[in-house]
């Protein structure tokens, strides 16, 4: 009987559905994880009740023959509930892992291909958050929920078979029990948790915000005077996500007390229905016994449901983080393919600014030729990444156009966009592996020597030939083993070796010194190989360039 459309349609927009449906877990994978859980609580459930019947049958002092069987059976057990036990974590975790590897892959496409405003409004931190530990936790769904449950649910229904077979009243108890345990305890635990974890996923993301902010701007906010505040922030934060852990945990232990409740009232209700039917002969001593203990061996897979229906909700309100990203992100308008007539940039009643805030700059006319130079000054927060980035095609004008050939450049496709114009950003991220191989992200055909003339060009190749293993050697985590103008000139360098005629840079001096940022913007704005520079920086070396554009904080260029 299928379940009434609209009762139908609730379950399908529920996050942790929706979340399991695009994990894309294989079925055949997924079936032999419950298959493998199943059979290692089966192990556990046969390895009692064979115990059980073992103990009590040697009690009448049988043939030792009569007993091989079941000694071999109880060595089997024990050996396979182990095994078995194993290959549903190998199984399981393969599933989850392979399944969040896919989900990652698909959210950061669909936010690729999404209009800017999908995540123009959310904090760095935030959006880590959700790509990091919330999509991570949507492996629990198959972990910690979809398993136990399925596991649960088969050994449940094998043992209230088995203990219906030995004694039907018996079978009635344990099944009544098992409901209680099954049903009753995750439903309580649920319900008092969701509350909880729904504001402890809203302090995760905080958290990971304020982390990421303290983290890359110390030094800023110190002479800011505003470290001690942020850091504050921080600790309350994280004072917020304790608090939610520990309401969390109250329901999940009243759960576990209502499971051993629950497993208790089994245990007395064999016994009460068992001893009158042993009296009578209705039921051997020996299966008595077996009886008796059976509810012990049951509880073991209902007693990780508490837990699981804690995750649910957890991994529900993750769910939902990541799916509004999704949802959120409109698909930006359609590409049409057009091919670019040369490399020329105009730009023609020009504003720009990020989705949904006032614009930064209105009114700009722009004509840049191939090998021109570009200029664009003024103090910093007035909005020069802002038009670099609406240069680049990453950010669609408020106002008026940018043409690069004579074509939209935010209309340009993803592979037309990247073989036209190259970005070095201001945030642009250095890995953890060698100075070649970062530098090799822009190109990976160049060989040494146009690695460390490109190097050259930001005045670096001394510094390259002098580490310890040359473009060998490794950098570390985000470059951190390099100053801030060391950094900010391979950004430099890697722009450049993208072999791209229109190169676009974010303040390429900055934490150099006055000499060596002289000498690295009259490199670059003297021209690089005959490409079109545009070049973002607080200082005035205006007569360099061919054009300039001034910034004002008003938000008009001059």
């Amino acid at each position: 009987m299928s379940l009434p459309r609209r009762v139908r349609s609730a379950v399908l927009a529920d996050p942790a559905v929706r979340a399991l449906a695009m994990l894309d877990l294989p079925r055949w994978r997924l079936a032999g994880a419950v298959g493998a859980g199943s059979l290692a609580l089966g192990c556990a459930v046969g390895l009692a009740a064979t115990s059980a019947w073992l103990i009590a049958r040697a009690a009448e002092q049988p043939p030792v023959l009569a007993l091989s069987v079941a000694v071999v059976c109880v060595r089997a057990l024990g050996l396979g509930r182990g095994v078995f036990r194993y290959v549903e974590r190998l199984v399981s975790h393969d599933v989850a892992l392979r399944g969040v590897v896919d989900l990652r892959e698909g959210v950061y496409r669909r936010l690729a291909a999404a209009d800017t405003s999908a995540v123009a409004r959310l904090r760095r931190g935030d959006l880590l958050a959700r790509l990091g530990a919330d999509v991570d936790a949507l492996a629990d769904l198959v972990v910690r929920v979809l398993l136990p449950a399925l596991v649960a649910l088969v050994t449940g229904l094998a043992t209230v078979v088995l203990a219906t077979a030995l004694l039907p009243a018996a079978g009635a108890v344990l099944a009544a029990a098992l409901l209680v345990a099954g049903v009753g305890a995750p439903l309580l635990a649920g319900r008092a948790a969701r509350a909880a974890e729904v504001e402890a996923a809203d302090a995760r993301g905080a958290v990971a915000a304020e982390s990421l902010a303290v983290l890359d701007g110390a030094d800023e906010l110190a002479v800011a005077g505003q470290l001690t505040a942020r850091q504050d922030a921080l600790a309350s934060a994280q004072a917020r996500l304790d608090e939610a852990a520990e309401r969390a945990a109250r329901p999940a232990a009243a759960a576990k007390a209502l499971v051993q409740l629950a497993l208790g009232a089994a245990v007395v209700g064999s016994l009460v229905v068992g001893v009158p039917a042993a009296s009578d002969g209705a039921l051997s001593a020996v299966h008595f016994v077996v009886v008796a203990l059976l509810p012990l061996a049951a509880f073991e897979g209902v007693a990780a449901l508490p837990a699981a229906a804690t995750s649910l909700v957890r991994c529900r309100a993750a769910a939902a983080r990541v799916l509004a990203l999704v949802d959120g992100a409109p698909t930006a308008a359609p590409v049409v393919e057009q091919t670019p007539d040369g490399t020329t940039i105009r730009a023609r009643g020009l504003s720009v600014g990020w989705p949904g805030a006032a614009p930064v700059l209105t009114g700009l006319d722009l004509d840049l030729e191939p090998g021109a130079t570009l200029a664009i000054t003024g103090p910093s927060g007035c909005g020069k990444t802002t038009l670099l980035l609406t240069l680049a095609g990453l950010i669609p004008p408020v106002a008026g156009t940018v043409t690069v050939g004579g074509v939209p450049v935010h209309e340009l496709s993803d592979d037309q966009r990247r073989g036209l114009v190259a970005l070095a950003a201001e945030d642009g991220h250095l890995f953890a592996t060698t100075l070649r191989e970062n530098l090799r992200l822009a190109s990976g055909a160049v060989d040494d020597a146009v690695l460390l003339a490109a190097l050259g060009q930001v005045g670096l190749a001394a510094w390259a030939t002098a580490l310890p293993e040359g473009l060998g050697t490794v950098l570390g985590s985000a470059g951190t083993d390099v100053s801030g103008g060391e950094r900010r000139r391979l950004l430099v360098a890697r722009a450049l070796l993208t072999g791209a005629p229109v190169v676009l840079l974010d303040e390429p001096a900055e934490h150099l010194d006055a000499g060596a940022a002289t000498a690295v913007l009259d490199e670059l704005l003297t021209g690089v190989e005959g490409r079109t520079v545009a070049v973002a920086t607080h200082r005035s070396d205006r007569a360099l360039a061919d054009a300039v554009v001034e910034m004002a904080p008003a938000g008009r260029c001059r």
